[in-house]
C-alpha cells in the first residue's frame, strides 16, 4: 500500500545565487599576504569565493588570527528534519577557522585543511536568527596551525563549537597557472601528491 507524502500547499521556493569566477579570487589571493586578502575581500576589492555566495555568508571583521563570519539559518539549508543541516554549520565554521589561520600567513604561504571536529550543541533553525562564527588561532607552527570556533545564535546562545588542524605550504608561485576551478593550494598540494 503506498505511502502518502505531506504535500506543500504554497508555491515552490527559489533562491538565485550568482558567484564570481573562483580563477579571479585565487589570482587575487597571490600577491597578498593572508590578513590583506581577507581584508580586500571585506573592502569589496576581491570577490568571495563561491561556497560563501552560496551558503549566504557573509565576512564581518578580519585581524590577525581572529575572524568574523555571519550567516543566516534560511530555509534552504534546512534538512529533512526542519533545522539547518550540519553540514551546513561545518561549512561555516570550516571557513571561519581557516580564515583564522589564513589572517597570519605570510606571502606565499597557503594552507589546506587536514582535519575538522564539531560539536553540535543545539538544532538551529530560521527562529535562531543572525548565526555568528568566531575562529581563533589556537596554535600557528611552520607546518600546522590550530584554530577553534564558537558559533552562536542572535540571542548568543552556544550552538556549535568546532577546531580544525591546517596543513601549512608554499602557495605557487606567480608564475604558475592553477587548473580552472582549483585553488593555488589545492593545486600545490595535488602537484606535489
Amino acid at each position: 500500500m503506498p505511502t502518502e507524502t505531506a504535500r506543500d500547499p504554497a508555491p515552490s521556493r527559489r533562491r538565485l545565487v550568482e558567484w564570481s569566477d573562483p580563477a579571479l579570487v585565487a589570482k587575487a589571493g597571490q600577491g597578498l599576504d593572508g590578513l590583506a586578502f581577507l581584508r580586500a575581500m571585506l573592502a569589496g576589492e576581491v570577490p568571495h569565493p563561491p561556497l560563501i555566495a552560496l551558503l549566504g555568508i557573509d565576512l564581518v571583521s578580519a585581524d590577525p588570527g581572529r575572524v568574523t563570519m555571519r550567516m543566516g539559518p534560511g530555509e534552504y539549508l534546512y534538512n529533512p528534519l526542519g533545522s539547518v543541516h550540519g553540514g551546513a554549520l561545518a561549512s561555516l565554521l570550516d571557513s571561519v577557522m581557516g580564515c583564522a589561520v589564513h589572517s597570519t600567513l605570510p606571502l606565499g604561504r597557503g594552507y589546506t585543511t587536514l582535519e575538522i571536529k564539531v560539536n553540535y550543541l543545539r538544532a538551529v533553525t530560521a527562529a535562531s536568527g543572525p548565526l555568528l562564527a568566531v575562529g581563533e588561532i589556537v596554535h600557528a607552527g611552520r607546518r600546522q596551525a590550530v584554530a577553534e570556533a564558537r558559533l552562536t545564535d542572535v540571542t548568543g546562545r552556544l550552538c556549535a563549537t568546532a577546531s580544525t588542524t591546517c596543513l601549512l605550504l608554499d602557495a605557487p608561485s606567480r608564475g604558475d597557472t592553477p587548473p580552472p576551478a582549483m585553488d593555488p593550494v589545492l593545486a600545490e598540494r595535488t602537484r606535489n601528491s
